[in-house]
């Protein structure tokens, strides 16, 4: 039973690797292994691509699928250990969140560069202990390949086919180990996430963020803050789509009180509100990871400017956190999202 449980996992494996190649700097690793497999020589790693550091913790771009394969295991540690997700057989087997976006995302990763992770190595070395991530995809690789993952829950495509003047991408599978949820992880993984929007030239960032739980009326007053509060305007609005759409005014406007609704929201969301964010219409129950999602849109236009003199003006290139010296100069201004 064992040994066909195994085999069936192998198999299943092996289809989801390949139904999806990676597009981004994992694409330059993959094609290179190939390369060395056909011809029978080594492969180089891949540079480095660190956007800045804080003491022992540096925020950087996955290289490889090693990389990747640590930021799944985290997500499954939060989403499906601490959280309420639901694993797939296949999941339970490797201990890993993981679906066919990993391969044309780019995976953002917090690492703690004192903590090797004992049984994960990479091209023969240790790797440092991941212990944060952001899962991001930009519009011109979701053409090309599954679209984006947001796209299930919510109408996007009206949004994006009205400003094709605008580079959208897609933020996702966001989380930090328990220890780590402090603000200088949060600050590293924000500098991180704006240098790459910066690096990209990024115009509108969405995507979903959740309420824990599958009960809407758990959260009736702070949806029903965003609803009346924080909806997008019309030229901005996306819509849930018709059969996952659950309404989110669960309270007149007059019965919320806005001062328990901030209280009551998830960091992450209250964070996206202070840098500009504006929600979609409606919100979704997702069964799998057990939580009500409503939707994020931030179009860079509408960031705070007094966030640029911490986290860089959007056409300033680099990064402010390039190392530990100059995030001490950087003083401990909190990053707005909180995950």
């Amino acid at each position: 039973m064992k040994l066909s449980a195994r085999r069936i996992l192998n198999r299943w494996s092996r289809g989801h690797r390949t139904s999806a190649l990676p597009q981004g700097l994992l694409a330059l690793g993959s094609a290179a292994r190939r390369r060395a497999t056909r011809f029978g020589i080594g492969t180089r790693r891949l540079p480095e691509k660190v956007y800045g550091r804080i003491g022992d913790l540096e925020v950087r771009l996955a290289r490889t699928w090693a990389d990747v394969r640590l930021a799944q295991r985290l997500r499954y540690d939060v989403f499906y250990n601490e959280m309420s997700a639901r694993a797939s057989f296949a999941m339970q087997m490797r201990g890993r969140d993981e679906d066919p976006y990993d391969a044309i995302c780019d995976h953002l990763l917090v690492v703690d560069t004192s903590m090797p992770c004992p049984d994960a190595r990479d091209w023969g070395r240790q790797q440092p202990r991941v212990v944060g991530t952001y899962r991001v995809l930009r519009q011109d690789v979701a053409r090309r390949r599954l679209g984006f993952y947001t796209q299930g829950e919510y109408d996007i495509a009206p949004l994006t086919a009205a400003r094709p003047g605008h580079r959208f991408m897609e933020l996702g599978r966001s989380c930090v180990l328990k220890p780590y949820r402090t603000k200088r992880t949060v600050e590293l993984l924000w500098h991180g996430l704006w240098t790459y929007v910066r690096e990209h030239k990024v115009d509108v960032m969405i995507g979903c963020a959740s309420f824990e739980g599958t009960d809407p009326d758990r959260h009736a007053t702070a949806l029903s803050f965003l609803h009346h509060y924080a909806r997008a305007p019309e030229d901005w609005r996306v819509r849930a789509h018709s059969r996952l759409f659950v309404p989110m005014d669960r309270l007149p406007k007059e019965q919320v009180d806005a001062r328990a609704a901030l209280k009551s929201m998830p960091p992450l969301i209250k964070g996206y509100l202070r840098l500009g964010a504006v929600v979609g219409d409606g919100a979704v129950i997702d069964r799998q990871f057990g939580t009500t999602d409503v939707l994020i849109v931030l179009p860079v236009e509408r960031i705070d400017p007094r966030y640029f003199e911490h986290f860089g003006a959007p056409d300033e290139q680099g990064c402010r956190v390039a190392n530990g010296r100059n995030a001490a100069r950087a003083g401990g201004v909190t990053a707005p999202p909180s995950a």
